[in-house]
Order: C-alpha cells, then structure tokens, then sequence
C-alpha cells in the first residue's frame, strides 16, 4: 500500500504541472492588455505601465511567466493579485474555508438523501415507490442550478420566510443549508440513481442469494454484503464530486451572496485578475487530485479483492 501511494503522488506531479500550465497558458494568452484595463477609459501612463508589466512580469515570455509562477507555488507562494495588489494566498485562505463548509453541507446532503432514494428505489423497484424516486430525479436533473436556486430563494426565503434570501453571515453553518441543498441536488439525483442500479444488480447476485439461503437476517445482508459492493461506482462518483462542488459553486454563491472561492473567482474573471483566476484554479486542481487518490484507497476498504502492490 504504501508503494502505491509513493507512486500515485508521484504521478501526480507531471499531471499537476501539465494541468496548470494548460491554465496558465488560456489566461495569460487571452487577447488584451490587463495593465491597461486599469485605466479604463482614462489616459494611461506608460511608465507607470512598464513599471507594472516589469514587477508583475507581464513583459516576460509566457513560458518564463509560467516557470516563475510555478516555482513560487512550491514554495506557497501564488504570486500577488495586479487588481487588488493583495498576495493570492491571502485572498484563498479567506474564501476557500467558506466554499469548503458549503462543499461540506451538500456533501452531505448528497450523500445522506442520495443513499436513502437510491436504497428506497433499488430494493422496491418496478414498484411505486421507485417509480417516484425515478420521477423526482429525474426533474431535478432536468432542471439547471441558477434556476432551481432563484426557485428556492423565492419560495422559502421571499414567501414563506424560513430562511434568510441571502447569506448574511458566510461563516454560519445553519444559514450554509439552502445553499447547500441547491448546490448538492443535481448530485444526490446522481447518486440515487447510480446506487438504485448498482444496488438492484447486485440484489440478484449468487452471494446476496447465498447470504439469504443461510439465513441472514435482512438488516446484515444489506447493510454488510449489498450495500458495501454496491457502493464502488458511487465512492467513484463522490470523489469527484467533490472537487466539482467546490468548481460549481460559483452559481450558488453568486445566487445566496455566499463569498466563497466561487464569488472570487467570478470577480477576479470580470476584472481580468489573472494571477488570482490561476491561483483558485490550481487549488482546485490539487483537491480532485487527492480526492482522486483518497477514492483509490478507499476501494480496498470497500472490496477486499482489490489490493494494492
């Protein structure tokens, strides 16, 4: 085991650095000048311009750019904002936390509704209870996130008054829930979906009729020998995930006015803050990269045939 993961986070470097060079490259080869987008419509001063490509090293090749942004990312350090002239480490630290306590309240929503419609569905299915589960996935996958969002803020915040329209406080988990519901429900639609067909295959598999023939009581024949293989493709499925609930949440923050890493990174493309763009990205490329890695490993825990050299 230990070889193994020597050797994935081995295999991580070359495809982290590829993966943010190829980011690096889209931002910083977009057609504009950012230095001068400081001036808007008013006259530009070119030496302060030349002062700013110089010190931000804009007036460098872009692969020197890119050696000169990496190099200081191994040593923490994501380069300095030219917008907001704050240091980029400074501007994640403080929103990353936010989107994380967001990722984790619909990653837990996911999980917890997702499992239970996709265990109601597969152990009733052709029945009506699955057929309602079905139904109501499948509107839910149907519907896009800005308008299920603006729906939700409505209905339980404008109406009905249950819950504040907007984040008021970031910080406050229990204000974190509606957001949280709406950023996680195209997921545990998924996942219900996903565990209904892994859960009804494997409900007829020789060892869950073994299991019954032995006289297992139900609760462990589900809860040991189903549930267990039969949570592989939706492990797969929530790790991912995961990186993608931090990614898309820039939709639901922008809706709830949660200032997340989603909020930032929508401002820093509007103001063509380069540096901060690149640097929220590179984050989220190391979290589905260790989520990658955490899902591998945990495939032993789940299967015991699969072992790791």
């Amino acid at each position: 085991m230990g070889r193994y993961v020597a050797r994935r986070l081995l295999q991580m470097i070359p495809v982290f650095i590829g993966t943010t060079l190829l980011i690096f490259l889209m931002v910083y080869s977009l057609p504009g000048d950012p230095v001068r987008a400081l001036w808007g419509d008013r006259p530009a001063d070119p030496q302060a311009m030349a002062r700013l490509r110089h010190e931000y090293w804009f007036d460098r090749p872009v692969l020197e750019q890119y050696w000169h942004y990496i190099s200081g990312v191994f040593q923490g350090n994501f380069g300095t904002s030219f917008v907001t002239g704050r240091k980029v480490l400074d501007v994640i630290s403080e929103a990353f936390p936010i989107t994380l306590r967001l990722a984790f309240v619909a990653f837990v929503i996911e999980i917890v509704v997702g499992l239970t419609l996709g265990l109601v569905s597969g152990l009733n299915r052709g029945k009506i209870a699955d057929k309602i589960v079905l139904v109501l996935t499948l509107l839910l996958i149907s519907i896009p996130i800005f308008v299920l969002g603006y729906i939700f803020r409505t209905v339980f915040g404008n109406q009905l008054g249950w819950v504040t329209p907007t984040v008021q406080d970031s910080t406050d988990i229990s204000q974190l829930i509606l957001p949280g519901i709406v950023l996680g429900s195209l997921s545990f639609a998924y996942i219900a979906r996903l565990s209904r067909t892994s859960l009804a295959e494997n409900l007829r598999a020789d060892y869950i009729r073994t299991a019954i023939a032995k006289g297992l009581p139900r609760r462990r024949v589900i809860g040991v020998h189903l549930m267990r293989n039969s949570l592989i493709p939706v492990v797969t499925y929530l790790g991912m995930d995961l990186g993608a609930l931090m990614g898309g949440a820039i939709v639901t923050e922008g809706i709830f006015n949660v200032h997340g890493i989603g909020n930032e990174l929508y401002r820093s493309i509007n103001q063509s803050d380069n540096a901060t763009v690149v640097g929220i990205v590179t984050v989220l490329v190391l979290v589905y990269l260790v989520t990658s890695l955490l899902v591998d490993l945990l495939y032993a825990a789940l299967d015991p045939r699969i072992r790791y050299a």
